[in-house]
């Protein structure tokens, strides 16, 4: 087993699940001790954690929160650190979407999505940063819709990733004097229980990328884990797009 992240300890918001899932269980194979953060889905935390234990040997933590909300994003990272000990790495991956024409957007769940996809990354980084040092790291999960938008109905969840690219600089100019390093991994269209390769609209996705296929959330997990690595040290404010060439 690779230990590139050996004795590193990473938080992964959004972790139980999809390419959460696979980001956790990456880092946790490159080394990395993972504390995976959840909303909801406890029992599918549940079984990243022990699929982690069983792959790497490794015992994986689990932690609930809701990183809409200002409390429980600080007490996410409080607790990861008294769990692990510490804080070196950051992914900011829960997210929500909603899609409807725009007069048809329920301002609840525009409010729902900006919570979640913005202000959730921009209060657990704020959080985290008081525990990340010297090499610390912070990635964020965008989207290739927050570059290009191909089809409508897409606005709020567009409008939340085009803020993550922003939200990436303005991290990586703030805490690149401590030699922390923020950067964004943007998927494309990817394999998971919230848009599958086989789902209603996936040939129509298919068509616009360049390599004709979806990508599966391993791929989206080996980008997170380079630029997690010290490897990437001299990497930040960085928009990585792994999406096939869809926005080529």
């Amino acid at each position: 087993m690779s230990n590139v992240l050996d004795g590193k300890r990473a938080l992964v918001t959004g972790g139980g699940r999809g390419i959460g899932a696979a980001i956790a269980l990456r880092l946790a194979h490159d080394g990395a001790t993972v504390a995976i953060g959840y909303h909801s889905d406890r029992r599918a935390a549940q079984a990243t954690a022990a699929l982690i234990g069983e792959r790497t040997g490794t015992k994986a933590v689990i932690v609930r929160a809701d990183t809409g909300r200002a409390e429980e994003a600080e007490r996410l990272v409080t607790e990861t650190v008294e769990l692990l000990g510490g804080l070196d790495i950051l992914v900011n991956n829960a997210g929500v979407i909603t899609a409807a024409p725009i007069g048809d957007l329920d301002p609840e769940a525009v409010s729902r999505v900006l919570d979640v996809n913005v202000r959730g990354p921009l209060l657990v980084a704020r959080a985290a940063a008081r525990h990340l040092g010297e090499g610390g790291r912070i990635v964020n999960i965008g989207s290739s819709l927050g570059e290009r938008v191909p089809s409508p109905g897409l606005a709020a969840y567009a409008a939340s990733k085009a803020a993550i690219t922003g939200l990436t600089k303005d991290l990586a100019r703030d805490l690149g004097p401590r030699g922390i390093t923020v950067n964004e991994v943007a998927p494309g269209s990817t394999d998971t229980d919230m848009n599958p390769q086989d789902g209603p609209g996936a040939e129509a996705q298919r068509q616009g990328i360049a390599l004709g296929r979806f990508g599966v959330a391993e791929e989206i997990a080996a980008a997170v884990a380079h630029l997690a690595s010290p490897t990437a040290g001299f990497t930040t404010g960085t928009r990585l797009g792994v999406d096939g060439g869809a926005n080529a």
